[in-house]
């Protein structure tokens, strides 16, 4: 079944705020295998003129994947979540994500297609933090393929 159209343009209320911690962005570049001084050295990252260390680009897919989270479990929405795979995602930044912010995400439906039997839902998160400067897009493409036989 497609999903309902009348869903693009739909924003979904702010996330709870999440604190970036050092010890997070550390173990996250640990595991991605990026030895970046700036995400690991708090005196580095003040060198490069930030107040403190600093997160790899894709480190904040965690916290607005959890975000669009609130869209996929829309029951009106009529997304089938054992169908998604993930299709795309960027960001677009306007500073670094740095240890001590609190963030939060608000989610917005920007389309609803379907290819091929496939529906195709595009979600945007706004993050910013406490103070409501943004810090980074986020757009991610989720893909629910067609069940066998349509």
């Amino acid at each position: 079944m497609a999903l309902d159209q009348s869903f693009v343009g739909r924003t979904y209320p702010p996330t709870a705020p999440y604190e970036v911690g050092r010890e997070k962005i550390r173990e996250f570049a640990e595991a991605v295998g990026d030895t970046n001084p700036a995400y690991l050295d708090p005196e580095a990252a003040k060198a490069l003129g930030h107040p403190d260390v600093i997160a790899p680009p894709t480190f904040v897919f965690a916290i607005t994947f959890k975000a669009a989270g609130v869209v996929i479990q829309d029951p009106a929405l009529g997304l089938d979540y054992s169908r998604v795979v993930h299709g795309d995602q960027k960001f677009a930044y306007t500073r670094p994500v740095r240890a001590g912010d609190r963030l939060t995400v608000t989610s917005t439906i920007e389309a609803v297609k379907t290819m091929a039997g496939n529906d195709i839902l595009d979600v945007r998160g706004e993050v910013h933090d406490e103070t409501g400067e943004h810090v980074v897009t986020a757009f991610t493409k989720l893909v629910a393929r067609a069940a066998e036989g349509e």
